[in-house]
């Protein structure tokens, strides 16, 4: 056995060493480089509107950067006027009273994702993690000690997991399990019934639940948006939410999330922030102020080209040969099987794994899109479909293309 390194050698540590980069921010990164570069590249990678932040919260921020009184720090876990709006949308949306010493607000939905498993696990607590899951889940996690433990769904349940499979999964060191509906990557949606099922299971067991409501409003056709601790009121106790205005509002890069959970969560979940980061931008918390506050006309708009773009995007992958892609219910992602295109010969190349398909597609096609790897799931791709409805239509015509060449 070698020696092990003594620690002044250790240029990093084991606990960071193991994180690995975000895939859908690498893919994204990759395909804006190459197009920078001046080639054609279509990206399908990153989860980001391509609209503008809405004109009136433009505005609410300009006039923020004015105010003297946003030049200073503020309290660490959020401005109370923004709290005590993100109090008053949670009921409005989803008939959640919450008291504003129950809001931590963020810099971004990933930060609350880790504050709140770090707020409630210790070393060796084991999450359950539905898969597919988003890449930031698992991760976060294990920097907060615990140990993601993975439920697998696939295409012939639309992605969503049953209890039993939770139960099955469950031993004496669960002590959270994570609900995403609608769920990043897939676009699953749980029906009420089997959001509360799931529910009621994690009472019965004493167990906590982490929900992240970040897709809240992208919702489509007869599915509809259930949160988890407005029905089954007996979870409050033990549940943590996860919110934000990134995808509703088209404000990815002003970084404002939330968590809402029970007081003593929030406060310890504070404590670290204050030392972590202080508070959020105070001009981004002004413009989140005016999102929250502000009516849902923007996001109708926005849902009504998702609905349209999702659609398209099912419809055109269905039509590959070798390609199965179920209707995502939520969100904007597809995420289709592609496992009979593995091992295929596509031109002169067989990729054997969604991580070399989705290298030769970007090399061949010009299109970039994320490997099933990145969410647990190999043998899927992801693809987003918040993008143009013209660029959407034309990357997923060079995917036809390319894709219709295979052959065994």
């Amino acid at each position: 056995m070698s020696a092990a390194i003594p620690p002044s050698e250790r240029r990093v540590s084991a606990r960071v060493g193991a994180i690995s980069e975000s895939a859908t921010l690498a893919v994204d990164a990759k395909a804006k480089a190459l197009k920078a570069a001046g080639r054609p590249v279509i990206g399908f990678g990153a989860g980001e509107p391509d609209f503008p932040t809405p004109g009136y919260i433009v505005d609410a921020a300009v006039e923020a950067c004015r105010n003297p009184k946003y030049h200073r720090y503020t309290p660490a876990g959020g401005l109370p006027e923004l709290k005590a709006a993100i109090a008053e949308k949670t009921l409005r949306d989803s008939g959640y009273a919450v008291d504003t010493s129950q809001i931590l607000v963020t810099n971004g939905g990933k930060q609350a994702i880790y504050e709140a498993f770090a707020a409630i696990l210790d070393p060796g607590d084991e999450v359950i993690v539905p898969a597919p899951y988003w890449t930031t889940y698992p991760e976060s996690i294990r920097l907060a000690g615990g140990v993601p433990v993975e439920v697998v769904a696939d295409e012939t349940t639309g992605y969503r997991v049953s209890v039993e499979q939770l139960e099955a999964a469950r031993t004496e060191r669960t002590k959270v399990v994570l609900f995403v509906s609608p769920s990043n990557p897939t676009g699953a949606v749980y029906s009420e019934a089997d959001a509360e099922a799931i529910g009621r299971w994690a009472v019965e067991h004493g167990l906590w639940v982490l929900t992240d409501e970040i897709y809240e409003h992208l919702v489509y056709g007869d599915a509809r948006f259930t949160s988890l601790p407005a029905i089954v009121p007996e979870l409050r106790d033990r549940c943590i939410v996860v919110n934000g205005v990134a995808k509703t509002y088209a404000m990815t890069g002003w970084r404002v999330g939330w968590l809402i959970g029970p007081k003593d969560v929030v406060k310890a979940a504070t404590n670290l922030q204050s030392h972590a980061t202080s508070n959020v931008s105070n001009v981004a918390q002004v413009a989140a102020l005016a999102a929250v506050s502000g009516k849902l006309d923007a996001v109708a708009e926005m849902r009504t080209a998702f609905d349209r773009r999702r659609r398209t995007i099912v419809r055109m992958l269905n039509e590959i040969d070798g390609v199965l892609c179920p209707e995502p219910e939520g969100a904007f992602y597809a995420y289709p099987s592609v496992k009979e295109l593995l091992g295929k010969e596509i031109r002169g190349r067989r990729p054997a794994t969604s991580v070399e398909l989705a290298a030769l597609i970007l090399d061949e096609a010009e299109v970039a899109v994320v490997p099933g790897e990145a969410f647990g799931t190999p043998g899927y791709l992801r693809l987003s479909y918040a993008l143009g409805d013209d660029d959407l239509v034309e990357g997923v015509s060079r995917l036809q293309k390319l894709l219709g060449e295979a052959k065994a």
